[in-house]
Order: C-alpha cells, then sequence, then structure tokens
C-alpha cells in the first residue's frame, strides 16, 4: 500500500487530534495514529477510550488499506521535515517507509484490527448550529469546570438544550457561568455533561466562524461533526447540580466598572493577598471602589481605590481575586456590571455589552472576611 501527502498539511492534521492521546495509556496501541486510506481520501483517527477524533484530508493513492503508526514519533519527524510530498509505503507485516526528497525514514505500524472501534452513533437526537456558537460557549464557560473527581457532574460542561436555544454552565461550586445562545435551535428540551478533555480539543480544531456543524447525542455519546474534522466522546453519566437555586433573584446593589481597569487592579493587589485563599476585599462607598488585600504571615499588604459608577448602600466584600480576573476574563464587554446584596451573598457580574441573541451570567461566591 502507498500514498503521497503534503507533509505540513498532515502535520497540521495530525497536531489537532494528537491532544487526545494520553501520555501514561493502558494499551500500547493507543499510541497510535489508526490510518485509513480510501479513493484518494485520508481518514486518521486518535482515541483515549473516551473520547475519539478524527480528521480527513485529501492525498494520492491508488490503494485502499489501514495501517496504526506509532504517534509521537511521526509527530516529531514531521516537525522537522520542510513543506514537500511525503510517500508513506507500506508492506504486509506493517512496516512504514517514509520517503521524503532528501531522506527514507522506517518505522514499524501495528496491526488495525486491534485498534479500538469507535461508538456508533445509534438512538440520536441531532441539530445543528454555528461552529463560532459552539467554540464560544465552550470558551466562556469551560475554565469554571470543577477538578474534583469526587463531583463527576461537575467535572464538565453541562448542555441544556431547547426548541429556543442552547445553554452552556459549568460550576466548581466557588463559581458558575452561565452562557445562553438563542440563536439555535435544538429539537427538544433535554441535557447532557459534556467532560472538559474533548471540549478543550473541540474548541482548539474547530474554527470560529459561521461553518455548520452536525451535533448529535445519545444517552451516552457526544457526536460532533465538522466535515473534515469529526469527535465522539463519552458524555458523563451524573446528574448536574441545579443550578437555578444558587443564583440570587434579587441583588439591588449595582456597580458598574470599566472590565480592564477593574482586572488590572485586581491582578495588582492580588500580589500581596494570601496565597491559599488570594482574598481582595472591595469596599464600594458612592463612585469608588477601594481593593484591599492583605497576606499577615508575610506582614503584605495591597491597596488600590478606582472610580466605579455605583447604586446602593455601602458595602464591603471579599472574593477570590484569581477567580473574578478569569470570569472577567470571559467577556470582551468595555464595562461590566456587577450586582451586589450583602456580604454573604453571590455576586453576579454581567457584560454591560452583549449580542441580541446572547445572555452571559456569572456568578462568584463571596469570602469570610476577618472583622
Amino acid at each position: 500500500m502507498k500514498f503521497i501527502v503534503s507533509s505540513s498539511a498532515l502535520l497540521k492534521q495530525l497536531q489537532q487530534i494528537s491532544g487526545v492521546i494520553s501520555a501514561n495509556t493502558v494499551l500500547p496501541i493507543l499510541e497510535d495514529f489508526l490510518f485509513e486510506i480510501e479513493k484518494n481520501k485520508l481518514t486518521v483517527v486518535a482515541t483515549d477510550l473516551e473520547t475519539v477524533m478524527k480528521i480527513r484530508l485529501d492525498i494520492e493513492a491508488r490503494d485502499t488499506g489501514r495501517i496504526c503508526i506509532p504517534a509521537k514519533i511521526l509527530i516529531d519527524s514531521l516537525k522537522n521535515l520542510p513543506d514537500q510530498p511525503l510517500t508513506f509505503d507500506i508492506d504486509k507485516n506493517f512496516g512504514v517507509e517514509i520517503t521524503s526528497d532528501n531522506g527514507k525514514y522506517k518505522v514499524m505500524g501495528e496491526n488495525p484490527d486491534n485498534f479500538p472501534k469507535e461508538p456508533e452513533a445509534s438512538d440520536t437526537n441531532a441539530f445543528t448550529m454555528p461552529s463560532s456558537t459552539l467554540v464560544k460557549g465552550i470558551n466562556k464557560t469551560l475554565f469554571a469546570v470543577s477538578n474534583d473527581d469526587l463531583r463527576p457532574a461537575m467535572t464538565g460542561v453541562f448542555f441544556e438544550l431547547d426548541t429556543k436555544g442552547i445553554t452552556f454552565v459549568a460550576t466548581d461550586a466557588h463559581r458558575l457561568v452561565r452562557y445562553r445562545n438563542t440563536g439555535v435551535n435544538c429539537p427538544k428540551k433535554d441535557s447532557f455533561i459534556a467532560p472538559k478533555k474533548p471540549l478543550n480539543l473541540l474548541r482548539m480544531a474547530l474554527p470560529d466562524n459561521q461553518d455548520e456543524l452536525k451535533i448529535s447525542y445519545n444517552q451516552n455519546h457526544l457526536f460532533v461533526d465538522h466535515g473534515t474534522t469529526e469527535l465522539v466522546c463519552r458524555l458523563i453519566d451524573a446528574r448536574f447540580p441545579d443550578y437555578k437555586v444558587v443564583i440570587p433573584s434579587e441583588n439591588p446593589y449595582i456597580m458598574t466598572v470599566n472590565r480592564q481597569d477593574f482586572q488590572n487592579a485586581l491582578r495588582r493587589v492580588n500580589v500581596f493577598s494570601n496565597k491559599s485563599t488570594n482574598l481582595v476585599a472591595l469596599n464600594i462607598t458612592g463612585a469608588e471602589l477601594q481593593l484591599t488585600s492583605q497576606d499577615v504571615d508575610f506582614n503584605f499588604e495591597g491597596n488600590e481605590r478606582m472610580v466605579c459608577h455605583y447604586e446602593g448602600e455601602d458595602i464591603q466584600i471579599a472574593f477570590n481575586a484569581k477567580f473574578l480576573i478569569e470570569l472577567l476574563n470571559a467577556t470582551n464587554s468595555a464595562e461590566v456590571r456587577m450586582k451586589l446584596s450583602t456580604p454573604s451573598k453571590a455576586g453576579i457580574i454581567n457584560p454591560v455589552d452583549k449580542d441580541e441573541d446572547e445572555e452571559l451570567l456569572m456568578l462568584a461566591m463571596p469570602l469570610m472576611l476577618n472583622q
């Protein structure tokens, strides 16, 4: 079996799916890419048993066939080759000879029959959405996903579907992000939880444009098809917490502030905070916001003032500055609105500028102030 492919095109596509391959695999064959050649088309598959990702690209080939090639050595060799056509020649014993303009490289492949089969898309519900909507939904929520394996439901992004839109929710119990887009029509009211790793791979592989994606899901798996790129992942089998109960219905005190200035002030003051809590106190009086942090153990203290627009009673409330900085990163709005109530109730952050069919709500749990 023989085929010819562009070295740079192959490298670009393999790098998109190489993130699927785990460093510590249970089966040696999971360290390989599965190459499938048929009618001048090459499909390459990578899997870790939980997630399957595949790409397709055009090649020159007369034969059809399959071969498993070790991923690391293949990518390392392609990185060091200039852009040129490469000839892959595969013998009956799965030996692979790669010929470039100036060299010949040999690697031992493996029997493709030992490569795990991908899940079948049976009994699925399907809908379409623009690629940019999915990328945006993942970007705005993924950072707030929990890393606590004892609470598996919170280690992924919750997809809430209905006929009027799609909602992405992520929480780690300290903060919560809900991004809703009403420009997507889902077939019915439904929900599922997608794990962090495959969503991160999708975020990097999919284009941020209006390309149409086909999304389908069943009880166990999510299938995302972008034509040349496909991903299948096992869904998290757990019940997502009722996030709506933690969102305060009434936060009457409203502070409007420049997002970039607020974020930069938090970064500067956080340098002097306690490294285990990142506690920064916000003292809001009239049109002034004062940010204060201290680390008693080292006698560090940070203090900064900035202007804001505030409606409400004077308040002093503390948050984890690192979490606030990450929440503010999730929006491009020039100004943000922070809705507060009491020092023990969650604060809500909304962007002032937003697109017509979008709604972004970010929630941060306060920290106790040592009076």
